[in-house]
């Protein structure tokens, strides 16, 4: 360290392999100029809104009653997720350490260089690129386990599932990574982030079993929440995903910035060949009509497939990829559907089966992007680089699915003996807004449910008195106070028409002036749809209810009616 205060800035920046201690040197990870650090550190705040787009899609592919539970989960993704991978995840990927070996880096753990260490922004910069890919692949998952998955142990799994991505990033992008050391090629992450997060998706479905009545009807798709949101979705992702696949030239020093505009348009390119084939593919299977769902997961595929090779590509081989992606995204959805693994957004097919085909695409189509070493000199098959390429893809295919898979299911597996990680029967009719977030909407059919679960003596006393989203009771009281003024100044005004002597016209009886009383009142409480609860004092709110009676749970829990 002594050796490096004297160095000028310029020196300091070209400096390569500088010790940092006596235990090793600072890896390539490291090696930013300072515009390469300001690429990736813009790059990692556009990666960062795609969370947004996960929410966003996930929300509108889920019904109404679910969508605040599936935002809460990308959040929790965010604060627990990435808190442990500051904690232990980002070491057990690129920690530089005694201990690292092929399979599991270690060191580096709790990441906080100080201010005297002169590569201190490169080592931060790093790690918030880092870190926005570890919350992207944890999100992915999220959306596979929705309306029926037990929040707290959704918590549970956000923070320990950094294990799941972190060990195959390592093997991918460490230079301690036994297939990095193989010459596997990963430029984005098809198979770090989506691949494992899609494997995970599919093994967190399986494993949680279907929504209750989800293949009563066929294996037609459930409708949709909220559509706009689900494509508005799509747009916040697809602009992310410009990011997430430019900035992982990692710099635009030198040749990178050549590089990182042609990641660019190889992923526009994509992603329209994706388009095009789930249109084509939604109007055939749907007699002429266009489904969103295929459509949105159809460019959603293709962008998945080109990140692996995202500027190593010409752009009617990229167009190419991201047809086929698409289309194996597109039969891979009713194909789980009839497997029986029910995926409400279809991040299985979108992440896990593209995932598998942006890896091994790259083995055919790749080229040797000069002077940058990111293939190690080496082409796709059919740019005559022969199957090496091929053959280690294919093999980093193979073990980024198996752990996926694998780990999912044995870390869910005990989290169930903790935290049953699936949702009580009863709560997943009510839903998880209601149930764990004491929101309630309207229009969704929580009466109905409420009927058919009062008889069953389950306890609803905690939730009759939430009130609708949006709704101010304060607002209802307000207007209730105004009419009863108002029907006592009236009162007051006929009292005194009826005992001034001389009026000429006829006096009202007191059974009429009454009579008026009682109507007004009546009318009052109609308009401002209130009712009376027990023993003549206020119930609690009840909205103009045609359709069913109160429903009575137990002797002292509170009445209610609920019309959605």
């Amino acid at each position: 360290m002594a050796m490096l205060a004297n160095i000028t800035a310029s020196q300091a920046n070209a400096l390569k392999g500088v010790v940092r201690n006596s235990s090793y040197v600072i890896p390539g990870l490291y090696d930013l100029s300072t515009e390469d650090t300001n690429w990736v550190l813009t790059s990692s705040f556009i990666i960062f809104t795609m969370q947004t787009g996960f929410g966003m899609l996930e929300s509108g592919c889920v019904s109404i009653k679910n969508e605040v539970n599936i935002m809460m989960k990308n959040v929790i993704d965010i604060v627990l997720g990435g808190f442990t991978y500051w904690l232990f995840g980002y070491g057990m990927a690129f920690g530089r350490g005694p201990l690292t070996n092929p399979f599991i880096a270690i060191g580096d753990f709790l990441l906080d260089p100080p201010v005297e260490d002169p590569l201190m922004g490169q080592i931060f910069a790093a790690f918030l690129f880092q870190l926005s890919f570890a919350t992207t692949a944890t999100t992915i998952v999220s959306g596979a386990m929705a309306e029926r998955c037990n929040f707290k142990a959704y918590c549970l799994f956000s923070l320990l599932n950094t294990v799941v991505y972190c060990i195959p990033a390592g093997w991918v992008w460490g230079e301690h990574g036994f297939l990095n050391n193989l010459g596997a090629v990963d430029i984005a992450g098809s198979g770090p982030v989506h691949l494992i997060g899609g494997a995970s998706a599919f093994a967190s479905a399986a494993m949680l079993g279907p929504r209750l009545g989800r293949y009563a009807d066929g294996y037609d798709p459930l409708p949709l929440g909220n559509p706009v949101n689900a494509c508005m979705g799509l747009f916040v992702l697809w602009w992310g995903w410009l990011a997430f696949n430019s900035g992982s030239t990692y710099g635009v020093s030198g040749a990178k910035w050549q590089y990182a505009a042609r990641a660019a348009v190889m992923t526009m390119m994509g992603s329209f060949g994706g388009g095009i084939i789930s249109v084509s593919y939604s109007l055939w299977r749907h007699n002429g009509l266009l489904d969103i769902i295929d459509l949105i997961n159809g460019v959603l595929g293709s962008l998945v497939s080109i990140t692996a090779g995202c500027f190593l590509y010409r752009a009617w081989e990229a167009f190419l990829i991201g047809m086929i992606g698409a289309m194996l995204c597109c039969l891979a959805m009713p194909l789980f559907d009839r497997l029986g693994v029910d995926d409400p957004v279809g991040a299985s097919a979108v992440h896990g089966v593209c995932g598998i085909w942006g890896v091994i695409a790259l083995g055919f189509f790749a080229d040797n992007p000069v002077p940058l070493d990111t293939t190690k000199n080496r082409k796709g098959l059919f740019k005559g680089g022969g199957w090496y390429l091929v053959g280690i893809q294919t093999l980093s295919a193979f073990c980024l699915t198996c752990w996926g898979i694998c780990v999912t299911f044995l870390l869910l597996f005990i989290i169930n003996k903790i935290i049953p990680i699936r949702m009580d029967p009863n709560e997943e009719l009510l839903g998880a807004d209601l149930m764990e977030h004491r929101i309630r909407h309207s229009q969704i059919g929580i009466s109905r449910a409420i009927s058919a679960l009062a008889p069953l003596k389950v306890d609803l006393k905690d939730i009759a008195g939430i009130q609708p989203v949006g709704l101010n009771p304060g607002h209802e009281r307000s207007l209730d106070e105004l009419r009863a003024a108002d029907d006592k100044l009236e009162l007051w005004r006929t009292f005194l028409k009826e005992s001034d002597p001389k009026k000429k016209h006829s006096r009202a009886s007191a059974e009429t002036v009454r009579a008026n009383m009682v109507r007004r009142s009546t009318i009052g409480k109609i308009l401002t749809k209130k009712r009376e609860g027990e023993n003549g004092t206020n119930g609690v709110y009840k909205s103009n209810n045609t359709e069913m009676d109160n429903v009575r749970n137990g002797r002292d829990n509170p009445s209610f009616a609920w019309i959605d």
